[in-house]
């Protein structure tokens, strides 16, 4: 138990249930504030725009992702999509801030 929420092994009724996907995705939430954060400091470190899209650092987010959901036993493919999408956001998300720092 965590903070009153019961782990999901620990489970017994769907309340129990909810109480636990709420508090994780609070928990989600607070990790991709931090992610976003780092994508504001490489706005602030990188000093040339053309190098916010890194391909090769993109397909290694991704792969890193799917080979991680895959020893979780977790569906491998549709979390590397999500981390596709979570990547893209992050660069999109990068620039704006690459362009606002520098306005």
């Amino acid at each position: 138990m965590k903070d009153g929420i019961k782990l999901p092994e620990d489970c017994n009724d769907m309340r129990e249930v909810r109480q636990g996907v709420d508090a994780t995705d609070r928990e989600l939430m607070a990790l991709l504030d931090r992610r976003f954060g780092y994508m504001r400091a490489a706005a602030r470190i990188k000093t040339d725009r053309g190098v916010v899209r890194d391909e090769a650092r993109k397909t290694e987010v991704i792969d890193n992702a799917r080979s991680d959901a895959s020893a979780r036993e977790l569906p491998a493919e549709k979390i590397a999509e999500i981390w596709e999408l979570l990547v893209e956001t992050s660069i999109a998300y990068e620039l704006v801030e690459w362009d606002r720092i520098r306005s």
